[in-house]
């Protein structure tokens, strides 16, 4: 199957179809879209090619071959605009995140991105962070930072000379959004705007102090709001790029990119979009990591407009032809597909200054990356158990609790990871740098919790430990869109009903610690992350966590658990219990 050929993708078009408009000049503006890059400098894999394959045939992403790509659409039309809907940076491999994601920002200069849309991941080192990301400099304490010298690139690092946008974060005290909420472009007299924002819900799933002191307003409204502002200033066609999405029910593939099954029914980018103006054009989103290509209707139900998504990290682009009336500037048509960066195309041609920068930052961590931890002895999962546990995290959670159970540590009786937290599993089989089966190297293990966090050791009462149990659940006051299983380290019990009202789905005399019911006058030492700590995921409970003792890195941590129980075995997923 040749990836590159489209013509079985289904491209969406709203056409303008009198006779008159089909002999008007017209300006064609090509906007290219991705989503969700996470730093993923070099290819993150194969997709397959149909959901029905076993595995992955397809190599696809590296920003080498995404310039690559990018190259070859701009030089086919000079009016071409690329564009991100958030998640460049953030949860990113060691090869990005170890110098805090510049490597990232240089080469997307270099690809030509004009335009990011910020999303949840870019805050997770904190606002001041993610502005250094835009305006340069070196970072303040990490000598990691500013490896111009090495790799090519200016020095100090040269922030990004694309324009990072977030039309609904704004400063609570000034009240100026943090970045702006918009960018005009001009092409042949036409002007075309560009909104982005990222998902309101951003502080309850980033550390909520790096977002302290800002405000994430609803999208809906912001977008309807900035219109009529956009429309005086002359924009004739108006592109709403949000780290907010859906998802369809179709395994992802390179012959499903296209398909819009389900319709987004359900979703959060789809209530969205049925509440916009219906002056909006066209609507680029992201966040849930999946290829669709949809039409949806604004606020008016007969108002169809494109909206979509291209997977994530690299994997694929969104080609978007947008055709405007040179006269009135009147849109006239928008038509998208999204397309594979398959990097068997003989016809694109890899960046190589790209791919030689990339090569450079990967000299420099290779040695730690590669770098044997420890054993396993199968693969340790994601996979979830009938009560919400899967053995990676439970692993994590007990690597904590090994962390922090000594009196000078903390003295902690119990630890939890946050599911979200858990981004990939460790397999037992070999990867590419050949540490052979069963070894675990730092790498992998990076990858597994990429975020930084430093452990945190509180006190808690046992009505805390329930309250927080609690909130892993939709509906109960504190606002869990979804379920939010936390994984408990070896020793913690309890078990939970599904069909239990809100707020009192776990049975409380189940809740335990080494076999010994917990008191709720009582109090516990619990392990956390700095994330949950501080309140994320909604967990507002373990802010109020006394007698706190900050810790080892998450990673460091986990390390430390690999080398004192190597070989590591999958744990049993007997921690939660579900009822019937």
């Amino acid at each position: 199957m040749k990836i590159r050929q489209i013509a079985s993708a289904v491209a969406m078009t709203i056409a303008c179809t009198s006779a008159a408009c089909a002999a008007t000049p017209s300006v064609k503006l090509k906007i290219v879209a991705i989503n969700d890059f996470h730093g993923q400098l070099e290819s993150p894999g194969s997709l397959r090619a149909l959901p029905t394959d076993a595995f992955g045939t397809v190599p696809v992403g590296g920003i080498d071959f995404l310039a690559g790509y990018l190259a070859d659409i701009k030089s086919k039309n000079p009016n071409t605009v690329v564009v991100s809907a958030g998640d460049i940076i953030g949860a990113t491999p060691l090869v990005s995140a170890l110098f805090h994601d510049e490597g990232t920002i240089e080469t997307m200069n270099r690809a030509g991105l004009d335009i990011n849309a910020v999303g949840n991941h870019e805050f997770d080192e904190g606002k001041t962070e993610l502005l250094r990301m835009q305006e340069g400099g070196c970072h303040p304490t990490d000598v990691n930072s500013c490896q111009g010298a090495v790799v090519g690139t200016p020095v100090p690092f040269e922030g990004a000379q694309f324009k990072f946008l977030a039309a609904n974060v704004v400063d609570k005290k000034t009240g100026n959004t943090l970045f702006p909420s918009y960018e005009i472009k001009e092409y042949e007299g036409i002007k075309v705007a560009f909104i982005g924002m990222t998902l309101k819900e951003t502080p309850s799933i980033v550390t909520p102090s790096g977002v302290e002191g800002l405000a994430f307003k609803d999208e809906i409204a912001t977008v309807n709001r900035l219109v009529p502002k956009l429309r005086r200033l002359g924009a004739k066609a108006i592109v709403v790029l949000i780290h907010q999405g859906g998802v369809t029910p179709t395994s992802q593939s390179v012959a499903t990119i296209n398909n819009c099954d389900g319709n987004l029914d359900g979703s959060p980018i789809k209530t969205i979009v049925n509440g916009l103006s219906n002056s909006v054009n066209l609507v680029i989103s992201g966040h849930t990591h999946q290829a669709y290509n949809c039409k949806l209707a604004t606020k008016n139900p007969n108002h169809l407009i494109p909206v979509t998504s291209a997977n994530s990290q690299g994997r694929v682009l969104t080609d978007i032809d947008m055709v405007l009336n040179s006269r009135s500037g009147r849109l006239t048509s928008v038509s998208a597909v999204n397309v594979a960066v398959d990097r068997n195309n003989t016809s694109i041609t890899p960046n190589a200054d790209i791919k030689l920068i990339v090569d450079n930052y990967k000299s420099l961590v290779t040695p730690i990356a590669n770098r044997v931890i420890g054993n396993i002895t199968a693969d340790l999962t994601r996979v979830a158990s009938a009560g919400g546990e899967n053995v990676m995290g439970d692993v994590i959670a007990d690597a904590q609790l090994a962390a922090t159970k000594e009196p000078k540590f903390g003295g902690a009786q119990v630890a939890f990871m946050n599911p979200g937290g858990v981004r990939a599993d460790l397999t037992f089989v070999s990867s590419a740098a050949g540490e052979g089966d069963g070894n675990v190297t730092f790498g992998e293990a990076f990858t597994v919790q990429p975020f930084g966090n430093s452990l945190v050791t509180l006190s808690l009462t046992g009505a805390q430990i329930e309250e927080m149990l609690e909130q892993q659940f939709v509906g109960c006051p504190n606002g869990q869109a979804f379920n939010r299983i936390l994984l408990p380290s070896a020793g913690f019990n309890y078990a939970w009903s599904a069909t239990g009202p809100a707020c009192d789905k776990v049975d409380p005399t189940s809740i335990s610690i080494n076999g010994v019911a917990i008191d709720p006058a009582a109090s516990y030492r619990v392990t956390v992350n700095s994330f949950l700590a501080d309140g994320g995921d909604l967990f507002s409970v373990l802010k109020k966590g006394t007698d706190r003792l900050g810790g080892a890195q998450d990673s460091d941590a986990l390390e430390a658990y690999f080398t004192a129980n190597t070989p590591v075995a999958p744990v049993a997923l007997d921690r939660i219990l579900l009822l019937p």
